[in-house]
């Protein structure tokens, strides 16, 4: 019994098959190589950053004790980094305080962003402050917000952080690869602190465990609105 040729068209089609693994087997390959390569430096650069954020701390703490020592007070330096929660809703809210929330894409209760404090940035905190409460937030504050309620803005549309791509492909251009990166860039308000927070959606939280004492009086009378500073860190914590 002869077995009939392969007809040509199959022969065909075979050949071009194999040829695609071939080239999709090579472009993984590839790309495992660069994804390698790309861990190894994302693993550098995280180590620096702690380096980093390790010697800031030591320092903080030697100028506080020498000028103990001296007989001084250690005074730090203005923080450059607040994190503002929205308190009220939509009602009984005059114009000016409106448009502020605005601008910070405060547009809903427990909604909360980062800002970075200059004068302009500090007036428009004044203004609507009776509506907001906002502090300083610390390295441990700002890694949890991102890593756990963290969103990206890519086309408009808000995105799972779920993997360093996603910020890369937005970010890249700066030198903001990966999720310390990022976190780096926000906590230290560095150079392009103003695209990495742009690409930050902002923060949709929930009712702070324990809730809410007045929300009608400041914080240093026993309520709730208004400058926070460090303490913050403790509000952040029963919403996070």
């Amino acid at each position: 019994m002869v077995v009939p040729a392969k007809p040509a068209s199959l022969v065909k089609k075979e050949t071009r098959a194999a040829e695609i693994a071939l080239k999709k087997t090579a472009v993984a390959k590839k790309s495992a190589v660069l994804q390698k390569a790309r861990r190894k430096e994302i693993i550098k650069r995280t180590a620096k950053y702690y380096k980093q954020y390790e010697a800031a701390d030591k320092e903080e703490i030697r100028l506080n004790r020498e000028a103990k020592a001296n007989g001084n007070y250690y005074v730090p330096g203005e923080a450059k980094l607040a994190f503002v929660i929205r308190l009220r809703g939509v009602n009984n809210i005059p114009p000016k305080p409106r448009k502020i929330m605005k601008l910070l894409r405060l547009k809903q209760i427990n909604n909360g962003v980062f800002v970075k404090l200059n004068k302009a940035s500090k007036e428009m905190l004044r203004i609507a402050e009776p509506f907001i409460t906002y502090g300083f937030p610390n390295l441990k504050t700002v890694r949890e917000m991102i890593y756990k309620r963290g969103f990206g803005k890519v086309n408009g549309q808000r995105v799972a952080i779920n993997e360093n791509s996603v910020i890369e492909q937005a970010l890249g251009k700066y030198g903001i690869v990966c999720m310390e990166d990022l976190i780096h860039e926000i906590f230290t308000v560095g150079p392009h602190f103003k695209q990495a927070n742009n690409f930050m959606w902002h923060f949709k939280l929930p009712c702070a465990r324990g809730g809410l004492r007045k929300i009608n009086n400041h914080f240093v009378e026993g309520g709730d609105f208004g400058n926070r500073e460090h303490f913050i860190n403790n509000m952040v914590r029963r919403m996070n």
